[in-house]
């Protein structure tokens, strides 16, 4: 569209026209309707305008920008959970961002309502991922893969109410491990907790235990304990709650909500509140209720064999049978665990409750549900609750006060004379050729002390200093920022003498 004051012209032009040769009656009607259209061109271009003053300015809720402060720290979360997922010998894998929604309802039961549905725009119905196991499970059975342990670090989305300072979030980052095939039992589980204690441990979050169960012993309990059925995955989910409300609470909701018997809901509340190890087991196997049920007697023996393992792996005592732990997802098959930190009376005080940080269990089913003849390919896996840990890490850096370097930069080039640009230029030149993380001013005469400052505020440990004195006598001035200490150093010496200091550092 053309500017409004050379569309203005137009219309008035056409119209003298009119008047030159039409009748009067025509040319009213055509002044009032041409000025109608040059006043409505005029406000559309206001509107905007003023709707701009009234727009806020902000991510959406659940969101949040992550600062080059808060990447750091994330990236070295990040890298320590990656590095052991490596050291298992896991491959790493990607799956789009929003996958069919019919690969997605059905999969997460009650969870189901926080999938965030797309606008169709291309004739198919599309979601964002919920998680990263669905699609994994989709993944084999599109490709047909019988046995797998991959890794998968990426973005899920969950319409749900944000929690910002417990780390919940809408859009958030999930590192998954998981292991594919059909193996003798309970050995791929061991591993998956063993996995977890390193990475808990690595990241130096303090003292954690890694509650575990059994969804054979939960679908046994609920059996026993009168729960019809059809109402096993809508106690589940209630049961999966106790980790954030009172057991109190949790009965109401089961008997007011879900329609259980109040007797029912109690001899539940027998079993929920036990938690133990080894001995645990072993007194559940002689329970005269849970020992009728044969679905239940089969979790307890993979329990107990767990248990066997993860004694071998040293990590025994870290682990709590706990009965309790439900974990809401429909997909789960068997072994379920998750690890929670426990809290100092201090860090109760601080708020630094986050829920737990990492969970996972036995999906044997899944896969076959996309695959068409139903091929089942067993799997099991973890997921490192990244959000919630890069919380945690976050508070105390703030809580101690700790500087973060948000750079790389391990030399900067300076100058304290004018008229030097070309000779940093060329002297970054060949330390970036040689691999070296390097910066300068985007100054032609920057003031030497302007540049020793940013090396100060930047924690770049080493300056390399050229000047008139240095270009006659064939040197460069090498100063470490720390002490402030230079040594004089010759040119063609200079990349091998940094890399040396590098090394040593």
């Amino acid at each position: 569209m053309p500017p409004f004051g050379f569309l203005h012209m137009r219309v008035w032009a056409s119209l003298f026209g009119r008047l030159l040769r039409s009748p009067r009656a025509v040319c009213i009607r055509e002044v009032h309707f041409h000025s109608q259209f040059a006043e409505a061109v005029l406000t559309s271009q206001l509107k905007p305008q003023q709707e701009k003053s009234n727009f806020i300015i902000k991510t959406p809720k659940g969101t949040r920008d992550i600062s080059p402060q808060q990447m750091v720290v994330r990236e070295k979360i990040l890298d320590m959970v990656v590095g052991c997922f490596k050291r298992h010998g896991a491959k790493r894998l990607d799956t789009p961002a929003f996958e069919l929604k019919e690969m997605l309802t059905e999969k997460y039961g009650e969870d189901s309502g926080l999938i965030y549905d797309l606008k169709d725009q291309g004739g198919e119905l599309l979601s964002l991922r919920y998680d990263l196991t669905v699609p994994f499970a989709r993944y084999l059975a599109m490709n047909k893969v019988k046995k797998m342990k991959r890794y998968h670090v990426g973005k899920v989305w969950r319409r749900e109410s944000p929690t910002i300072v417990q780390g919940r979030y809408r859009e958030f980052c999930q590192c998954d491990f998981d292991i594919a095939g059909q193996f003798d039992p309970m050995i791929p589980d061991a591993e998956c907790l063993k996995i977890m204690c390193e990475i808990l441990s690595g990241l130096q979050l303090g003292d954690f235990i890694i509650k575990v169960n059994d969804r054979r012993v939960l679908d046994g309990m609920f059996a026993v304990c009168g729960v019809p059925e059809s109402k096993f995955h809508a106690i589940c989910s209630s049961i999966d709650k106790l980790d954030k409300i009172s057991w109190k609470d949790v009965r109401h909701e089961m008997v007011a909500k879900k329609g259980l018997a109040p007797e029912v809901a109690d001899r539940i509340g027998d079993y929920v509140q036990c938690h133990g190890g080894v001995s645990l087991i072993e007194q559940m196997f002689q329970d005269p209720r849970l020992s009728q049920n044969k679905q239940a007697l089969d979790g307890l023996g993979d329990l107990k064999l767990l248990f066997e393992y993860l004694t071998l792996f040293g990590i025994a005592e870290k682990i709590s049978f706990d009965l309790s732990l439900a974990r809401g997802l429909d997909y789960y098959t068997g072994v379920i665990y998750e690890a929670v930190l426990l809290q100092t009376p201090a860090q109760a005080q601080e708020s630094f409750n986050v829920g737990s940080v990492a969970a996972g269990g036995r999906y044997d089913k899944l896969v076959g549900m996309f695959d068409p003849k139903g091929h089942k390919v067993p799997c099991v896996g973890l997921s490192i609750g990244v959000e919630r840990i890069f919380s945690i890490v976050e508070q105390r850096m703030k809580t101690f006060g700790q500087k973060i370097r948000t750079t790389e930069t391990q030399v900067f080039v300076a100058t304290p004379q004018k008229n030097f640009l070309h000779e940093r230029l060329k002297l970054i030149a060949e330390l970036w050729d040689a691999g070296i993380k390097a910066e300068l001013l985007y100054k032609n005469n920057p003031k030497l002390l302007t540049q020793l400052h940013y090396c100060e505020d930047m924690g770049i440990p080493l300056v390399v200093i050229i000047g008139e004195q240095e270009m006659k006598e064939g040197i460069i001035k090498l100063r470490s920022v720390a002490s402030r200490e230079e040594v004089a150093i010759k040119r063609e010496n200079l990349v091998a003498e940094i890399q040396k200091r590098l090394s040593e550092s």
